[in-house]
């Protein structure tokens, strides 16, 4: 009987432990779920939509009657803004500006703060504008006619793969008759593209092998966790005991292909560097990080940090840039008449005898209102790269403490219906004015904004454009069995919201592949 007794004390006082942290919470931290064991609010969160993110904070926020829904993953505090103002408030605020230190981060890296994505502080800082400064000619800030000749020319590489047939087994993989890979058929000029702004060189073909290596294993990394980070970050234990399905070996070991890549491509660097004459971004960064070697405890410059800077450019530019053009085909395929649109203006402003340039960019309104759109109805990061509290801070009236996890649910602005009307509609008209496209119109942020705002954003918009441009006039698109698609593949999520890879047939429609 004492022992019953005993046995039921320990238990009444495990119950009200468990239900004083259930409970427990930072002083006028926002409204969220429970603090459940172990994974806290994260439970919560999955049980909710597990496959769609973006959509579970927005019931969290909509069940707690909050604009901020606060909770915590494990004991560490986590706050979800879903309010248009707010979003753009956390992304302007600088006290917003930080990363938080995940085992993603470290573990990609050697265990050391690298890079660009995953870093903040004075590192962060001068990091960003050095890279920006040395690449913003090369098409990072500014229109580069030499990295369009070279990403056109590419696209005239991929043209001659689907007239004359592939010459290898990595081109089969992309190109099988009449039939293209997505989104694997767009990495060679985005990533040459890249290389090129990095080295002013890019791939020949005998090398776009190299290059879909790159874009799969990009791609790859970006499913391996999801936009609130997943158990491994909650539980970094997990990457030792089930190291395959939290998601930690696939990071570490697509991040080792890439960095592989990346390595060799400096290593030439290096193997000709001439201090004399300054080739490219490359060159002018072993150029500071041999100057700062006299200061080797306050020096941001490394071999490492190189690697780890041309990664993180690569990630987006080899995954998310695809993936855009990759969903609008996928809503062409739905709505025939979007590309009938598309087709319409194409051959009415540029014609058949040339291909699209930026150019005509202003010239065809409606091309462009396409991807803008496509980026608004399928947010393709829903709550954004997780910011970090720098400070103790107040926020739509709550207290953020220092150190929580701040994410911006962009799909709550995205799909606003006080913005936008009929959000749930894809309507690229929305973006014209007068037979012009007015910039002004559009309120998302698909590529954040403040100090934090994505370095890529010409890049990726300028190369967006010219390389659907291209294809819309190259080719009609069509399912594999001719049939209209009934709704849109079912996301994968993960640090952005991706579908899985599949065959399109294509149409030839110019001289240019017939």
């Amino acid at each position: 009987m004492f022992g019953v007794l005993v046995a039921l004390v320990i238990l009444l006082y495990f119950i009200k432990h468990f239900y004083d942290e259930a409970y427990k919470r930072h002083e006028n931290f926002p409204p969220g779920p429970l603090k459940l064991p172990v994974y806290g609010g994260y439970w919560i969160i999955l049980l909710k939509a597990y496959k769609d993110l973006g959509l579970a904070t927005m019931r969290l926020a909509k069940e707690f009657n909050t604009k901020v829904v606060g909770l915590y993953l494990g004991s560490c505090p986590q706050v979800i803004v879903n309010d248009p103002a707010l979003v753009k408030e956390v992304l302007l605020r600088e006290e917003f500006d930080g990363r938080m230190d995940t085992i993603l981060g470290r573990a990609r890296s050697g265990w050391k703060k690298l890079g660009l994505f995953f870093t903040d502080g004075f590192f962060w800082h001068t990091q960003r504008r050095f890279s920006l400064r040395y690449m913003r000619d090369a098409g990072f800030g500014r229109r580069c006619e030499y990295l369009e000749e070279a990403m056109t020319h590419d696209f005239k590489e991929l043209l001659d793969i689907v007239k004359n047939g592939p010459k290898n087994e990595d081109e089969k993989k992309i190109v099988d008759g009449d039939l293209i890979y997505l989104p694997h058929f767009f990495d060679v000029p985005f990533l040459n593209g890249l290389i090129y702004v990095f080295t002013k060189s890019t791939l020949p073909r005998e090398q776009y092998p190299i290059l879909w290596k790159l874009g799969r294993n990009a791609l790859g990394f970006q499913r391996s966790s999801n936009d609130l980070g997943g158990a491994l970050v909650i539980t970094p234990w997990l990457k030792n005991i089930l190291p395959k399905f939290s998601g930690y070996h696939d990071a570490v070991e697509r991040t080792k292909t890439i960095l592989g890549i990346f390595r060799d491509i400096i290593q030439d660097a290096l193997d000709t560097y001439d201090e004399s004459h300054e080739r490219h971004f490359i060159d002018a960064y072993i150029k500071k990080m041999k100057q700062e070697l006299k200061d080797k405890d306050r020096t941001t410059y490394s071999l490492e940090q190189l690697e780890m800077i041309c990664t993180d450019y690569a990630f987006p530019s080899g995954s998310g840039t695809e993936m855009v053009l990759t969903f609008l085909i996928e809503r062409m395929l739905i709505q025939g008449e979007i590309q009938d649109k598309i087709h319409e203006e194409i051959d009415r402003v540029v014609g058949y005898d040339r291909l699209p340039t930026l150019d005509d960019r202003c010239n065809l309104p409606y091309t462009e209102a396409c991807l803008r759109e496509i980026m608004r109805t399928d947010t393709l990061v829903p709550l954004g790269v997780g910011h970090r509290a720098l400070t103790d801070t107040k926020l739509d009236g709550y207290t953020i403490p220092e150190n929580t996890s701040v994410s911006v649910n962009l799909m709550s602005l995205n799909l606003d219906e006080k913005i936008w009307g009929d959000p749930e509609n894809f309507r690229p008209e929305r973006f014209i004015q007068d037979g012009k496209l007015n910039v002004c119109l559009d309120k998302s942020l698909p590529f954040g904004a403040g100090r934090r705002l994505c370095a890529g954003e010409t890049f990726a918009r300028q190369s967006m454009f010219l390389i659907l441009a291209m294809f819309m006039q190259s080719f009609h698109v069509s399912t594999v069995d001719g049939k209209p698609l009934k709704a849109r593949s079912p996301r994968v999520e993960g640090i952005i919201s991706n579908r899985p890879e599949f065959w399109i047939r294509i149409k030839p429609r110019n001289q240019f592949i017939l």
